[in-house]
């Protein structure tokens, strides 16, 4: 395959909007990349221009995002860079993707406590009203995508006034749960 992998060091610029598929979990959220530039002139750091990227994650990265990620955290992605264009309503707009293969916590700018999540152990990673406990379909009916009934869609711009993004199903107290359910196993 000829993918292009990058490497991306950013912030989380929405929640983590986590969905049951056919085909396993699926996530998606906005990452913040801004580069800091030393300005020799005024002897001072300077950010430039920030970039928005749709990150997408599937099956267990998924899930595990979804119970350790939020918004402005300090992040690391690693993926399958897509870039697609799109028309709307006469214009064209160019919408950039990841597709993730790893993600984790920038260090550099904290702390971060790993815990391993256990194969074959659902009660560690499901999630507060999540699909299979409260029976709905697998799939929300209309969630398509340019890359199939379970890919990509265009979320927008944070600061678009057109379809607004950021209603993430995932609560904070979500979080808290899935930690002390983690914490729990030996």
């Amino acid at each position: 395959m000829n993918d292009t992998l990058v490497t991306l060091v950013g912030n989380a610029a929405t929640g983590v909007e986590f969905r049951e598929t056919a085909t396993g979990g699926m996530a998606r959220f906005r990452f913040a990349v801004t580069p800091r530039r030393w300005d020799r002139e005024k002897q001072l750091w300077t950010d430039g221009h920030t970039s928005f990227y749709t990150v997408w994650a599937w099956r267990t990265l998924a899930l595990n995002l979804s119970g350790s990620v939020s918004v402005g955290e300090p992040l690391v992605v690693h993926g399958r860079l897509k870039v697609r264009e799109e028309e709307r309503e006469g214009q064209r707009r160019t919408f950039v993707d990841i597709e993730a293969v790893a993600v984790g916590h920038d260090l550099t700018r904290g702390t971060a406590a790993f815990r391993r999540v256990l194969r074959g152990e659902p009660a560690l990673t499901a999630r507060a009203g999540s699909a299979e406990r409260s029976g709905a379909s697998a799939r929300p009916e209309g969630f398509t995508g340019p890359d199939g009934p379970d890919g990509p869609e265009d979320l927008g711009d944070p600061g678009d006034s057109g379809k607004p993004y950021g209603s993430a199903t995932k609560r904070p107290t979500d979080r808290q749960k899935a930690g002390k359910e983690l914490a729990s196993v030996p």
